[in-house]
């Protein structure tokens, strides 16, 4: 049996399996979510291989993961426009307040909500007032398509929750969040939760 997780895990496979169901997703949720401008400062956690880079405007840009291979893949891509860095957002220094925007694409529901809390936790210290957390992650719907259902149980994620339980686990960092559920990004059926989080100015 084919081991599809283990594949996903080569950073070239990862990329093509990605632009194969992709469609149009990465460059609306780039353009109507993260909406990046130029010059912002922009910390990217769990960035893989970079790719959201092609699709962001000239920015101050800093992607973390863990996987050594997917930084390597990166760099080797996006290095003269871009700082990649293997680690946790936990355990990097990194400023505090000097982040505009900081995204977790496809993140959170690999993370228990003990590791979450504590990523959001990081998140919050350095994002500067008025900065923006925003997350986009697999998400179970009661009307949503029996496909992707199956695909999302198949997931490397072993944490996708339903959409109150991700806004939940946010609020415990964020109190202001908005939630978006969308069931056409990809090619194929699939429902994305993306969470928008701003940092008040009151949350110093």
């Amino acid at each position: 049996m084919i081991d599809i997780r283990a594949i996903l895990a080569v950073p070239t496979a990862y990329r093509l399996f990605g632009r194969i169901i992709g469609g149009n997703g990465r460059e609306t949720y780039t353009r109507e979510y993260l909406r990046v401008q130029p010059g912002d400062r922009v910390l990217d956690i769990g960035c893989g291989p970079g790719d959201i880079v092609s699709y962001l405007p000239t920015c101050q840009y800093i992607g973390l993961d863990a996987d050594a291979s997917y930084i390597e893949a990166a760099q080797k891509r996006f290095g003269n426009r871009a700082e990649f860095q293997v680690g946790f957002a936990e355990s990097i220094e990194l400023e505090p307040d000097s982040f505009d925007v900081v995204m977790a694409n496809g993140v959170l529901h690999h993370l228990t909500d003990i590791q979450a809390l504590a990523m959001l936790s990081r998140v919050h210290q350095v994002l500067r007032p008025g900065g923006r957390f925003v997350s986009i992650d697999g998400c179970f719907t009661n009307d949503q398509n029996w496909i992707a259902r199956r695909m999302l149980k198949a997931d490397r994620g072993e944490h996708v929750r339903e959409e109150p339980a991700y806004i939940s686990l946010v609020k415990q960092a964020f109190s202001d969040v908005q939630s978006v559920v969308r069931h056409n990004l990809l090619r194929v059926p699939y429902t994305h939760i993306i969470l928008t989080c701003t940092r008040t100015a009151r949350e110093v």
